[in-house]
C-alpha cells in the first residue's frame, strides 16, 4: 500500500475529465462535483461538449471534457487543471494545454495502442515526448481492470465498457480522499431503475479506489480545504435546472400557475425537460411544433392569467421577435429565456457566447422597449429567473432573461432558499372596484404606468387586446398619430421606471483604484477572480458586474463617472461596451473581447487589463 507522503494541501484544486463523447466524462465529473459539494467545498464546473454529434471514436473532434474546480473561494472552473484524466490519446492531445506544469496525468494505457495514436494524429509512438509533457504520468490499465472487476457480472461486453468512467472516478476519488459512500449514493440515484447496472458500477468504483491505494508509484495526492457554510439544504445545481426552479418559486410566490411553451434547442432544452417533470407542482410545460408556436402559446397563457414563459437560444429568439412585439403592445407579462450560444445562424450550438445582447435590446420592429436581465452564475440563474418573473408580472411587460451555455450547463454548490426568504410577488390584478363596467383594457396605475391584469372570466372585465395600436383611454383600435406617440412613450416610461424597483449597482472597491473593470452575465466568476489577482499583483482595479441591463441600475452613471478608465470585458465584439458608451458618452470605455466559443481564462483578463492600464 502506498503511503501518502507526497500530499499537497490546496485552497482549491482543478480536475479535468476527458475522453470520447461516449465515455461518460460528464457523468463522472458531475458525481465528483456532487461529492465535493457535499463535503463543504465550493464548486464550479465547465462541461466542454464536442461540436460534432457523432465524431469518429478516438478522433480529436470527438473529445468531450468536463472541468471542475473545488475548494474555498471558488468562482470559476479554473484556467489550468492540477489533474487531467485522459481516456485516450486524442483526449490527452486536446487537453494537455489545460494542464499545470508538474500536474498529474492519468491515462487509460489500454487505449494508447498504435492504432489509437494514429487516430489522434500522433506521428511517433511516444505521445508524452511528442507533447513535451511536463507532468507526473500515471498509466492505469483502466479497460483491463474494469473487465476484470466485472468478469462474473453477467453483463455484455458493451455494458462493461460503459463502466470504464466509473473506475476512473474511483481512482480520482482516492486521489482527493473523497468518500465512496457519497459517490455510491449518487450512482444509486442515477441507476435506481437498473439495479444490475448500479451493482456493476459500484463494484468498479471500489476497484478504481482500491487500485489507487495499491498503486506502486509515487504520485501527488491532494487535500482540499473546506469552508464554513451557512446551515441549510445544499445541492449541486446547473444553471438550466436553477432557472426552472426559479420560475417554479415565482409561480408559488405570485399565486399564478406556471406555463412554458417551448421548442427544443441546444443549450436551452434542459429547462423544458425539468419543467415537464413538475406536474406535481401544477406546471404546464408544452413542447410546441416550432419557436413561433412556443412564444404564441405563452402569450395566450399570459392573457389567461398564467406566469407565461418561453425558452430558447439565439436563433429561436430571432424567430420569436414578432411574437415578443405582440406581448409588448398588448402589455402582457411574458418571460423569454435565451441561453446564448455561438452564432450567427446555427453557429456553435455546444459553445458559449454573449452575442445576443443587441438582439435582446433592439431585435423587434417598431418602438418595442423591453426589460433585459442577465444571470451571473449557475446558481444566480435561480435568482434572476425569479426576478424576471417578478418584474414581468408586477410591471406587466415582457422580460428577456439572458443566460449562456457556460452557466446553463455549468454547476455550482447552492443552498436551497426557504419560502420565507423569497419576497412575495404582487401582480396588478384588476381590483373588484373596477368591475362595474368603468374599466378599459389600458387603464393603468399612473404612478408606475402599469396597466391592470384582468383575468378572463372576471365579471365586468371582458376585453380585447392585440397587435393593433389602441386608444389610451378607451382601448379601441386607434390610428390617431398623437395617441400612437402617447402609447409609445407610455410603454417606454413604464420600462424605464423599473429602475426604481431593482438594486443599485454595487462595486467591489480597492483603495486608490482609478480603473473600473466591468462585466455582465455569465462572466462574473472569471472577472471577479481576475480583479482579485490584479490587485494582489499591485494593479489596482475596482470591479462591478451588471445583472440588470435594461433599464440599467439608477446609479450607473454616477458609478461610471467616478473612474478615469472603464474596461468592459465580454464574450462578443463589444456590445455592452457600445451600449454603455451610447448612454454615457462622457465616460472613457476600453474593451476586452473574446469570441472563440469558450469562456474567458482569468490569465487572459489579467494580461489584457494590465496591458490597457500600461498604455499611455
Amino acid at each position: 500500500m502506498l503511503e501518502k507522503t507526497n500530499v499537497k494541501t490546496l485552497d482549491k484544486v482543478v480536475v479535468r475529465f476527458s475522453g470520447d463523447s461516449g465515455d461518460g466524462m460528464q457523468l463522472a465529473g458531475n458525481i465528483f462535483t456532487n461529492v465535493s459539494a457535499g463535503l463543504g467545498n465550493r464548486v464550479s464546473t465547465f462541461p466542454d461538449y464536442p461540436a460534432e454529434v457523432r465524431a469518429p471514436q478516438g478522433s480529436l473532434s470527438g473529445v468531450s471534457g468536463f472541468q471542475v474546480s473545488v475548494g474555498v473561494d471558488v468562482h470559476t472552473p479554473g484556467d489550468e487543471c492540477d489533474v487531467l484524466l485522459a481516456m485516450n490519446p486524442a483526449a490527452l492531445k486536446q487537453n494537455v494545454k489545460f494542464l499545470k506544469p508538474g500536474g498529474v496525468v492519468i491515462v487509460d494505457i489500454d487505449s494508447f495502442k498504435e492504432s489509437d495514436l494514429k487516430k489522434a494524429l500522433f506521428t511517433t509512438d511516444d505521445p508524452y515526448k511528442e507533447l513535451n509533457l511536463d507532468a507526473q504520468v500515471v498509466e492505469v490499465p483502466v479497460t483491463a481492470m474494469t473487465k476484470a472487476a466485472l468478469a462474473d457480472s453477467g453483463l455484455d461486453p458493451k455494458s462493461i465498457m460503459k463502466c470504464r468512467n466509473i473506475f476512473a472516478l474511483g481512482l480520482v476519488c482516492w486521489l482527493f480522499d473523497r468518500p465512496l459512500e457519497s459517490a455510491l449514493h449518487h450512482l444509486k440515484n442515477k441507476f435506481a431503475r437498473k439495479p444490475a447496472i448500479y451493482e456493476a458500477n459500484a463494484r468498479v468504483l471500489e476497484a478504481g479506489y482500491n487500485y489507487g491505494n495499491n498503486i506502486h508509484a509515487s504520485v501527488t495526492t491532494y487535500r482540499v480545504e473546506t469552508e464554513a457554510v451557512t446551515p441549510g439544504v445544499y445541492t449541486d445545481i446547473n444553471g438550466n435546472t436553477a432557472t426552472a426552479w426559479g420560475l417554479i418559486a415565482a409561480s408559488e410566490k405570485s399565486g399564478r400557475p406556471l406555463f412554458l411553451g417551448s421548442y427544443p434547442i441546444t443549450p436551452a432544452t434542459d429547462i423544458l425537460h425539468e419543467l415537464a417533470k413538475r406536474k406535481d407542482l401544477g406546471v404546464k410545460a408544452v413542447q410546441m411544433e416550432d419557436e413561433i408556436a412556443g412564444v404564441c402559446s405563452a402569450i395566450g397563457a399570459a392573457f389567461a392569467g398564467d406566469l407565461a414563459v418561453t425558452s430558447t437560444s439565439g436563433p429561436g429568439l430571432a424567430l420569436k421577435s414578432e411574437g415578443i412585439g405582440l406581448a409588448v403592445i398588448a402589455e402582457l407579462p411574458l418571460v423569454i429565456i435565451d441561453v446564448q450560444r455561438g452564432g450567427p445562424s446555427t453557429g456553435l450550438p455546444t459553445k458559449t457566447e454573449q452575442t445576443d445582447l443587441m438582439q435582446a435590446l433592439y431585435g423587434r420592429n417598431g418602438e418595442s422597449p423591453i426589460v433585459v436581465v442577465a444571470a451571473a452564475s449557475p446558481t444566480d440563474c435561480f435568482t434572476m429567473a425569479f426576478e424576471a418573473a417578478r418584474i414581468a408580472m408586477e410591471h406587466m411587460t415582457p422580460v428577456i432573461l439572458l443566460t449562456d451555455a457556460f452557466i446553463g450547463n455549468g454547476a455550482s454548490a447552492w443552498r436551497v432558499p426557504t419560502a420565507e426568504e423569497l419576497p412575495d410577488i404582487n401582480p396588478p390584478l384588476l381590483p373588484e372596484t373596477m368591475t362595474d363596467g368603468s374599466w378599459r383594457p389600458y387603464k393603468r396605475n399612473e404612478e408606475n404606468k402599469v396597466r391592470y391584469w384582468a383575468l378572463p372570466g372576471t365579471e365586468g372585465a371582458a376585453h380585447r387586446i392585440g397587435g393593433l395600436e389602441k386608444d389610451y383611454e378607451t382601448g379601441a383600435i386607434s390610428i390617431d398619430p398623437v395617441n400612437h406617440e402617447r402609447m409609445v412613450m407610455t410603454r417606454r416610461e413604464k420600462v424605464a421606471r423599473v429602475a426604481d424597483d431593482i438594486p443599485a449597482l454595487d462595486v467591489i472597491e480597492t483603495p486608490g483604484a482609478d480603473t473600473l473593470l466591468v462585466g455582465w452575465g455569465g462572466t462574473y466568476g472569471h472577472l471577479r477572480t481576475a480583479a482579485a489577482e490584479l490587485n494582489c499583483g499591485g494593479v489596482k482595479v475596482d470591479f462591478t458586474h451588471f445583472r440588470y441591463i435594461n433599464p440599467l441600475p439608477a446609479n450607473t452613471g454616477e458609478v461610471l463617472r467616478r473612474y478615469k478608465r472603464v474596461i468592459v470585458a465580454e464574450l462578443n465584439t463589444g456590445q455592452f461596451a457600445d451600449y454603455l458608451q451610447a448612454r454615457f458618452p462622457d465616460v472613457r470605455i476600453e474593451r476586452v473581447n473574446k469570441i472563440q466559443g469558450q469562456p474567458f481564462m482569468v490569465s487572459e483578463i489579467v494580461e489584457r487589463v494590465t496591458n490597457i492600464m500600461e498604455e499611455k
